[in-house]
């Protein structure tokens, strides 16, 4: 048994396809392909290989397949189903290692070290694979190297030669006398195909411990799990395969192209470790209730939830977490799914604060042909902490604190309710900040993820207007010679006013060391107005700085 580490990767070329297909139990009647909506239009995402002998492509608009074979057959893409599929095979994976790790959304990685030999060595094992794949009616891709990056790039790329890059700036594109320097290359060099190295089966597919360069010379350079754009640059350049990359200075590589390429070629070639982490369990809180008939009434919906309901708070419980979002899904018998979502001001594992919640939602949900199954899932939680019960002095202090605060439960509840409505994220309060800059001095925090401020100042002596806004210039007849004095008569908003108190000033500095824009009329002297009619404004005189010096109007007091 060798102590040499050693990494198996998989990939499922056709995972979304082929996991609808198994899913539905029957062959459709002509290709077959998933596709996703992407901005204004929907593109295929996944094929069987009917569709591709077809000519069809991953990426491909849905309206150009179809013009392309009008007998395709499609389906939309289910995410969560093809994650959970994905966590399927992850766990039959197991049975060949017991450290398996996901690369969503269609790849597997597994630490085979010590493990190969139980299965008659890695070859015997890549036919296993391939064999019980096939039963499964799944199309898989593997690769055997000693690093986590030459295994992915052995089973997405084995067999492949390099693609020539076809663009205007390519060095092979050049003028006709740079190319007649280039005639002597090898064609390949010159944008042709690759020649294609033996061992396309499984020996091409595994590369033998300590051989990672010579394993991955020919492979090209996308095989680097690099973007796109910087493998279209790189071909630019001339250096489609990793042999090429790899005879480069390290330093100007980095220079032109980032770290990233660097680290990537790196890792690959064994210089830089890259760990291969296991999916740890999860705490799923998640109860489905099974239908026996279709269902498509509200009031049936509404008599799904409230079997659901006590299920999920009793497993919340007993883990002591409360649910901050809960997601209803239905499953309908045409085999789509819709769902609703929901999200608590505070984490709570109670059925009385969940369920007027979801029942706001209800009148979202399209039970179409009807639905079959429910399934109530609260996939954010947080701890909670029990409660330890006081005398009658003790809970009266509590409530006291509680509805200084802002209401306790009562406001967390609405808080809950609106945000059903138009978004938790909506909803906001203010705290108070660390500056005196009138416009500085709150910060807005979500209501939902923050408690109600208790540190307010007073500004007993200063007190701040209701309303604040952008300071807008005040119109004085002769203004008043320095130092300042309130104007007996300004002209605001288009109406003359006539001053019959103030009450000042209270000098207000710029942050010197901060560059503000609107402070740049310099230190502020500020005056509390009231006018005929009973209007109380915040008025200030600027007495200018990099612009000139002038009354403005600031706010309004309620």
């Amino acid at each position: 048994m060798s102590s040499v580490r050693r990494i198996l990767s998989l990939w499922f070329p056709r995972l979304c396809a082929e996991g609808i297909l198994r899913a539905e139990g029957s062959a459709p009647s002509g290709p077959f392909a998933v596709v996703r909506n992407s901005g204004n239009m929907q593109v295929l995402v996944s094929l069987d290989i009917a569709a591709s002998r077809a000519g069809l492509r991953p990426g491909q608009p849905l309206r150009d397949a179809r013009a392309m074979c009008p007998e395709l057959v499609t389906r939309f893409s289910n995410p969560q189903s093809e994650a959970a599929f994905l966590t399927v095979l992850r766990r039959w994976a197991g049975k060949f290692s017991p450290w398996v790790s996901e690369l969503p959304p269609d790849g597997l990685m597994a630490d085979l070290t010590g493990c190969a030999h139980l299965f008659g060595g890695e070859a015997a094992l890549l036919e296993q694979i391939e064999g019980e794949c096939a039963a499964l009616g799944l199309s898989v891709c593997a690769g055997i190297a000693d690093t986590v990056g030459a295994a992915w790039a052995l089973a997405r790329y084995a067999g492949q030669g390099a693609e020539a890059v076809r663009s205007g700036d390519a060095i092979d594109q050049e003028a006709r006398a740079t190319r007649s320097r280039a005639g002597k290359r090898r064609h390949w060099e010159r944008g042709g195909a690759a020649p294609v190295h033996p061992g396309g089966g499984a020996a091409g597919r595994i590369a033998a411990p300590g051989q990672m360069h010579s394993a991955l010379a020919p492979l090209p350079v996308a095989a680097l799990r690099l973007p796109p754009e910087m493998v279209a640059q790189l071909g630019r350049l001339g250096l489609r395969r990793i042999d090429e990359l790899a005879g480069q200075p390290r330093g100007a590589l980095a220079r032109r192209f980032g770290t990233e390429l660097v680290l990537r070629l790196d890792q690959a070639l064994g210089l830089v470790p890259e760990p291969v982490s296991p999916a740890k369990p999860l705490a799923h809180f998640a109860v489905r209730l099974t239908l026996p008939e279709p269902i498509g009434l509200l009031d049936d919906i509404r008599a799904g939830l409230d079997r659901l309901l006590p299920a999920l708070a009793q497993r919340l419980r007993e883990k002591g977490r409360g649910a901050r979002r809960v997601r209803l899904q239905v499953f309908r018998c045409d085999h789509t799914m819709q769902q609703v979502e929901v999200g608590l001001a505070r984490p709570s594992a109670q059925t009385d604060r969940l369920r007027p919640l979801l029942l706001m939602k209800l009148d979202e949900i399209d039970a179409g042909p009807g639905i079959d199954v429910l399934r109530l899932e609260a996939h954010v939680t947080e701890p909670v902490h029990a409660t330890q019960h006081r005398g009658h002095l003790g809970a009266a202090a509590d409530g006291a604190t509680r509805m200084q605060r802002g209401g306790g439960a009562a406001l967390d509840d609405l808080i809950g309710k609106l945000g059903a409505r138009v978004g938790l994220e909506a909803i906001t309060r203010l705290h108070p900040a660390d500056s005196h800059i009138p416009e500085k001095a709150t910060k807005v925090l979500a209501a939902a993820w923050s408690e109600p401020a208790q540190d307010w100042p007073t500004h007993s002596a200063s007190p701040r207007p209701l309303l604040l806004f952008r300071p807008e210039p005040v119109h004085v007849e002769g203004e008043a010679a320095m130092p300042p004095r309130p104007p007996a008569r300004f002209r605001w908003r288009r109406r003359e006013l006539v001053v019959s108190g103030a009450t000042g000033p209270e000098r207000i500095a710029p942050e010197w060391w901060l560059e503000e824009p609107e402070w740049r009329s310099g230190v502020r002297d500020y005056w509390r107005v009231e006018v005929e009619g009973g209007e109380r404004l915040w008025l200030f005189y600027a007495h200018g700085a990099a612009l000139s010096a002038g009354w403005f109007c600031h706010g309004r007091f309620a």
